[in-house]
């Protein structure tokens, strides 16, 4: 048996993950939808994740709160592990990171009868029938970002022109609903996780199952990360690189980390050459360009490492205004330019009183002597 329930506006919505299948650059892929439903005003907001975890599912919060304007103030749940450590009693004991986004938000969490999935059938039924509505054909995008994007205005613009089976507007029963939300605090939550994680003699770092590079002057060492849903901000001796989150698997290397090891390693040069042309953009190609042509790959590579090493001295944007004044003006000197780019050493003026003394320079056989304990 079944009570038929009262949806009161601000007062109660209900959550959920749902899995799906999209379509990234042409490869279909199981992704999972988090279903926020509103069963009052019948409004949703929905979002497409790489995994059915912790960070997606606060990360999901953050970006509903945001859509309302608010949220309401309760929201229902099965028992997900994201949500629920374990069960005490009849109650639930929240994992530390969804309680702080409750603590953060000052909602009420409940959670639905172990088994009991109709404890909160709207979000259920609403979640197969956005499936069916805007998940079918299978969505196309480069990204699960954009993906999300068209979907969630898809349903947007499907939800302003629904009617309740009453006759009231969907439209105009939010008008009444969004009064009642809670207000949201200044800043949002902080969907992250921190770790601490090993850097590699590689200078590398290996997060989830994803692998990344980072300045080369950590290796060895350890760095923070504070681990989102869209990126990764890596913090270690004072320093900080924020860089994107790769699917399971996926690599992400940056050449540029490595400019000081690259300036005492042309062969590596050789090697990477193209890869860390595209990093540092024109006129750092067209230079590869010329030089690989004129010299040959190996007297290029020996080349670049010296206009790499300028580039550690001067940053890259210094060095790409020389490089480019010279392309322009047909100069091949690379190497006598690079040279040039470092610091030139300062000149000290002989006071008069001294340039009348000549100082004469030693000769090694002065030591062979001392060595063998003469005196000379």
């Amino acid at each position: 048996m079944f009570i038929p329930l009262v949806h009161r506006p601000g007062d109660e919505g209900q959550v959920d993950f749902f899995e799906v299948t999209v379509d990234m650059d042409g490869e279909l892929r199981r992704a999972w939808k988090l279903l926020l439903h509103l069963p009052y005003s019948g409004r949703d907001f929905t979002w497409l994740y790489e995994a059915c975890d912790q960070l997606s599912f606060l990360d999901g919060h953050v970006k509903a709160a945001a859509h309302f304007g608010g949220l309401l103030k309760r929201l229902i749940y099965n028992n997900l592990s994201a949500a629920v450590k374990r069960r005490v009693g009849i109650g639930p004991e929240l994992t530390e990171r969804f309680q702080a986004l409750v603590s953060h938000y000052l909602f009420e969490p409940c959670f639905a009868r172990p088994g009991e999935g109709h404890d909160k059938g709207n979000v259920e039924s609403r979640g197969k029938s956005l499936r069916l509505q805007h998940l079918t054909p299978v969505p196309r995008g480069r990204s699960l970002r954009e993906i999300s994007t068209a979907v969630l205005d898809d349903v947007e613009t499907a939800w302003r022109t629904r009617v309740q089976r009453d006759g009231r507007r969907c439209q105009d029963l939010w008008k009444v609903e969004k009064q009642g939300l809670l207000q949201l605090p200044v800043a949002p939550f902080e969907a992250r996780k921190t770790a601490l994680v090993p850097v590699s003699s590689k200078a590398t770092v290996q997060i989830g199952a994803a692998l990344y590079s980072v300045p080369s002057g950590w290796a060895r060492l350890e760095a923070t990360a504070y681990v989102r849903v869209e990126d990764i901000r890596l913090v270690c001796r004072g320093e900080t690189e924020v860089v994107p989150r790769q699917r399971r698997g996926g690599k992400r290397i940056r050449y540029r980390h490595y400019l000081p090891e690259l300036a005492k390693k042309p062969q590596a040069v050789r090697q990477v050459a193209p890869e860390l042309m595209a990093e540092l953009g024109e006129p750092y190609g067209r230079l590869w360009s010329l030089l690989e042509s004129r010299y040959g790959a190996r007297e290029a590579a020996r080349v670049l490492s010296r206009v790499i090493g300028a580039v550690v001295d001067h940053g890259s944007e210094t060095v790409a205004e020389a490089l480019e004044a010279a392309l322009s003006a047909g100069r091949c000197d690379l190497l006598a330019m690079a040279g040039n780019l470092r610091e030139p050493r300062p000149v000290v003026e002989v006071p008069a009183a001294l340039q009348r003394y000549e100082i004469e320079a030693g000769s090694p056989a002065d030591y062979d002597v001392l060595l063998g304990g003469g005196v000379r």
